[in-house]
């Protein structure tokens, strides 16, 4: 294990952007094959499933999560944190780890990079399958506050302790290692279609277009 470390730290060092492409890309495709699993599980608990159907991952679907994590995620998080930091540290003159600087880069993350990650996935999950403009419009409408509810409830708590403790240039590790599980929520969100449980939301969702028509 140490000599892994070693070897990913050695090649951070020498292509910073191109090894976070790949480990990015190679997480959102475990966290979709782990999506796979939980609604495949989920559906033989709930017997729409026979006991004998056994699971058959998705090889299609999971190149294209790992190709969001591998040409999104990846580079656009490795500059989001490198200039992230230089802006508050630099142009705001916040000082490091101090109180301030972290609830500072833990705001702009979660109101800025935050909603922006999940409308571009949600976006691209359904393009990439094959989905036409409205079914991609009523998709991201279905999925993105559920979504956003949940991961405001928990990347807050996270990226306190990544802007406190972690170094910069090993920041995007660090949430790469949360993303496993993020991607497996995302994806599995993104598999849910039409479940009941998304109707809780149908009323927030039906009185923001009503506000939008006014």
């Amino acid at each position: 294990m140490l000599k892994l470390w070693r070897w990913y730290r050695n090649c951070l060092a020498v292509h910073p952007v191109k090894t976070q492409m790949i480990s990015s890309g190679f997480l959102w495709g475990l966290g979709d094959i782990g999506a796979q699993t939980v609604t495949h599980s989920t559906l033989r608990k709930q017997h729409q499933l026979t006991e004998d159907k056994e699971l058959k991952i998705n090889w299609k679907r999971v190149a294209i999560t790992s190709t969001f994590g591998f040409a999104y995620d990846g580079p656009v998080g490795h500059y989001w944190y490198e200039y992230l930091d230089y802006y508050i540290r630099v142009r705001l003159q916040l000082q490091p780890k101090s109180f301030k600087f972290v609830t500072a880069k833990v705001a702009a993350d979660g109101l800025l990079c935050g909603p922006l990650d999940l409308l571009i996935f949600f976006s691209y999950m359904g393009f990439a399958s094959g989905k036409s403009m409205d079914q991609v419009k009523e998709d991201v409408k279905k999925d993105f506050l559920p979504a956003l509810l949940v991961e405001a409830g928990v990347w807050p708590f996270v990226q306190v302790a990544n802007f406190r403790f972690v170094p910069v240039r090993y920041q995007l590790l660090y949430v790469n290692f949360f993303c496993l599980l993020d991607s497996t929520f995302l994806s599995w969100i993104e598999q849910q279609a039409d479940a009941p449980w998304k109707k809780w939301f149908a009323p927030i969702v039906t009185l923001e277009d009503q506000k939008g028509q006014a």
